[in-house]
């Protein structure tokens, strides 16, 4: 099975002190003590899955039903359902601010909430990428940059960073 990679994310990440630590199954990120083992497992049991607008599914997913799904497995949170709506579900914060389990969100040409994903850690996210599916990209990648709107945190996501 062929699973399309996003040429802008990085295979594997380090931590600080250089030292190799367990990678995170499909997704390929390498986990330190303070990662959370839980949001990676959870994202590695959807890694790939195809993209469907307003899927729901490992069938095929939308950014929006794909965070919903996580943030219920993971944190126990209910968010709405809808990429725009999730914003009053959390606190709005910005792009230096973001930790583990942010909520990324980004804009289209119009200034409208258009996609989300959940942050992970080194500029990296995952999220349901119409072109892609579910995978983990950088936000220094010039489109991502570009369309970046804020991040949001939910009071219930706790993370050791």
């Amino acid at each position: 099975e062929f699973v399309k990679k996003d040429p802008f994310r990085p295979h594997r990440t380090r931590p600080a002190n250089g030292r190799s630590s367990n990678p995170s199954g499909k997704c390929g990120v390498e986990l330190t003590a303070k990662d959370n083992p839980a949001l990676y497992a959870a994202i590695d049991s959807w890694y790939g899955t195809p993209y469907l607008y307003g899927g729901c599914s490992k069938e095929g997913v939308d950014c929006s039903c794909f965070v919903g799904h996580i943030f219920r497995e993971v944190y126990g949170v209910n968010l709405h359902r809808v990429a725009n709506d999730i914003q009053q579900d959390v606190t709005l914060i910005s792009r230096d601010r973001l930790r583990e389990g942010d909520i990324v969100f980004f804009t289209n040409g119009n200034g409208k909430v258009s996609h989300v994903g959940i942050y992970l850690k080194d500029d990296m996210f995952v999220h349901s990428s119409t072109s892609s599916g579910v995978i983990i990209s950088t936000l220094s990648n010039s489109y991502w940059n570009q369309h970046f709107y804020k991040g949001g945190r939910h009071s219930k996501v706790k993370t050791k960073y």
